[in-house]
């Protein structure tokens, strides 16, 4: 279960022990008797992870089950969990479109991922999705239905994803009573639009600052754009490696700690509208903003070696194209 179930102030070593004894507890469990599954030993997202959106929909990139995605992933994010009727409830089920005869058996793929060292996290909202979390009941429901869903499939965490606004004070609200119910291992990410964080003063980035201390990384979306600012007040066309590396400092000088930036790209042409740049784009932006190398002609005024990784939209699309993007951005972060 994911240590969903235990207090939040127990840490990763006491609940390494917990995960022990709650296997040798179901040992014993009477005949007949409820039995839960054992809970699962914690894992810790890489200092330098990729993210990967898995697509729970067919939209013509290659469809796929979660087995399928590349062991460059460490963080594979679930698109997309729904709004309810309920402001701020959310709710999730399998498209038949990709192929899971039950929701045993994709639990079963969440729970064999993690096996291998990675998170899946469900993510919530997407291009089209709306969900309002604007006052206190809310952010309660909010909290109380990811957890559920968190409880009910073994999902790390969430993914924050909403492209038609947000309320910065009730979101942190939610996220922080969604932690304090998940407790240890609990992933946070967030994939907000170039314009959701050009100032500390947007309600994007205001609510990942209010949640840095559970903000495992911000994947911002470096396509779909338009040119934006950088952080030395310059305009970037997107595509470009100057583009990634500017906005990204907006964000390390903002105050997001370097290990809660990603660099969001689509994994192919096909996968967005605009703002496709090739592998080797990502690797070079990459290089830049944590040694300084393989800038173009904005450089920026230090570097940040702690910098997360990078995040693909999506697994799909990259299958679709051989897996192009993760066999080389995902190497190259792994080896920062």
């Amino acid at each position: 279960m994911h240590l969903m179930s235990l207090p939040p102030s127990l840490r990763r070593r006491a609940a390494l022990a917990v995960a022990s004894l709650a296997t040798a507890a179901a040992a014993f469990a009477l005949p007949g008797s409820a039995q839960a599954a054992p809970a699962a030993s914690p894992h810790a997202v890489p200092a330098h992870a990729v993210t990967g959106y898995w697509q729970d929909f067919d939209n013509g990139a290659k469809v796929q089950k979660l087995a399928d995605v590349p062991d460059q992933y460490d963080i594979i994010a679930v698109a997309f969990a729904s709004a309810t009727s309920t402001p701020g409830q959310l709710s999730f089920s399998l498209d038949p479109a990709v192929g899971y005869s039950s929701d045993d058996q994709f639990k079963a793929d969440i729970a064999a991922k993690q096996a291998e060292g990675k998170s899946v996290v469900l993510s919530v909202g997407g291009q089209n999705g709306t969900v309002s979390v604007d006052d206190a009941a809310s952010a309660s429901a909010f909290a109380d239905s990811a957890y559920s869903l968190m409880q009910k499939y073994g999902f790390d965490g969430i993914d924050i994803d909403l492209e038609n606004g947000l309320n910065s004070t009730y979101m942190a609200q939610a996220l922080h009573q969604l932690a304090d119910k998940a407790g240890s291992g609990f992933v946070l990410t967030m994939a907000p639009q170039t314009i959701d964080m050009q100032s500390t003063s947007a309600e994007y980035f205001k609510t990942a600052l209010a949640v840095k201390d559970i903000l495992t990384v911000v994947n911002m979306q470096y396509y779909n754009s338009g040119s934006m600012l950088g952080c030395d007040g310059n305009v970037y066309a997107q595509g470009t490696v100057d583009f990634i590396t500017a906005l990204a400092c907006i964000q390390l000088q903002g105050g997001l700690d370097p290990s809660q930036v990603g660099i969001g790209v689509p994994a192919s042409s096909s996968a967005a509208g605009s703002g496709y740049v090739d592998p080797s784009v990502v690797n070079d932006a990459l290089d830049c903003l944590t040694k300084g190398t393989g800038c173009g002609s904005f450089k920026p005024p230090t570097t940040w070696p702690g910098l997360r990784g990078a995040m693909a939209w999506s697994t799909n699309w990259d299958a679709s194209a051989g897996n192009a993007w993760s066999d080389s951005v995902g190497a190259h972060v792994h080896a920062l």
